[in-house]
């Protein structure tokens, strides 16, 4: 199987990498130091499943690559307009395109660039960051891939693709309610993003101090009942749900978001906390620690000029 990784980053690198370990015909898209690094040495995972691929097909310029069968898209959510541009040459008759990017508003994008026979729905799962150009660091041993079609079939690209990322022992699984798996995942991620950025601390204490844990449950109870009202399928508590989730993972987790505050880049707050805000309005659901969530972070959100 031919696959373009648009965005080879810490979800990206990381699952490109078992790809390759299955013996999949990878092709990184990256940038910078970090491309330069691929290019030279390979591509390196540290951690629990730690993996080093010598030689790697790596470049800046995705009319290089040429048309693929799957394109997983893994860039930042601030890179999605440009990226959507510049996958087009990898794009054919029979490209599936998927999404891996946190958040619920990202397929949207898609479908107006590509319409709805190119796409099928993802969910990534892993806790990385790019250590240094050309290796990724894995913190924790979650590694989890989830995609489907929109309309739950059982389709053979979804099955092709899912021998691919086994093959590589990659923890996949083809979803039969792929939209309930991507709003599941954002229940979470809004509430971990959130509290970690706007305090500014790992999950750990988070969930000890009764105030903010009191918070972070609170944050989460606003996206289900977003979700709930554009017809997802999820149950009322579920947000009591994912707070054990946020119990059982590591104490020093943090999210993205938090790493990216502390490096200065630009934050994912529009498409997190900001994306349950917008979403809500559409609905009528009030949001209003989501909304001091994004306001919180309003002048962080461009990262430092």
């Amino acid at each position: 199987m031919r696959i373009a990784i648009m965005g080879s980053g810490g979800l990206g690198g990381f699952f490109g990498a078992r790809l390759c370990e299955g013996g999949s015909d990878v092709r990184f898209v990256a940038r910078g130091k970090h491309l330069q690094a691929m290019r030279n040495e390979g591509l390196r995972i540290e951690g629990p499943s730690a993996v080093h691929i010598p030689r790697v097909n790596a470049t800046d310029n995705p009319g290089e690559i040429g048309v693929v069968d799957v394109v997983m898209l893994c860039v930042k959510l601030w890179d999605t307009e440009a990226a959507l541009q510049q996958i087009r040459p990898l794009v054919g008759a029979d490209t599936t395109v998927i999404s891996f990017q946190n958040g619920v508003l990202k397929d949207q994008y898609l479908r107006a660039a590509y319409g709805k026979s190119h796409l099928m729905g993802g969910v990534g799962y892993v806790a990385t960051t790019i250590d240094r150009p050309g290796v990724i660091r894995q913190t924790g041993p979650m590694q989890r891939l989830l995609f489907g079609e929109f309309d739950g079939s059982r389709s053979l690209r979804g099955q092709a693709l899912l021998s691919a990322c086994l093959a590589g022992g990659i923890k996949a699984e083809l979803s039969e309610n792929i939209l309930r798996e991507i709003w599941q995942k954002y229940v979470f991620l809004v509430g971990l993003s959130g509290t970690t950025t706007t305090i500014r601390r790992p999950i750990g204490p988070i969930r000890e101090n009764p105030r903010t844990r009191a918070f972070l449950l609170d944050v989460m109870r606003e996206v289900v009942a977003v979700g709930r009202a554009h017809g997802v399928d999820l149950p009322e508590d579920y947000a009591a749900v994912r707070l054990q989730l946020a119990d059982d993972v590591a104490y020093d987790m943090t999210s993205s978001m938090h790493h990216d505050l502390e490096r200065g880049n630009p934050l994912e707050v529009r498409w997190l906390a900001g994306g349950v805000v917008e979403l809500g309005q559409s609905k009528g659901v009030p949001t209003p620690l989501n909304r001091a969530i994004a306001d919180i972070l309003a002048l962080h959100a461009t990262g430092k000029t």
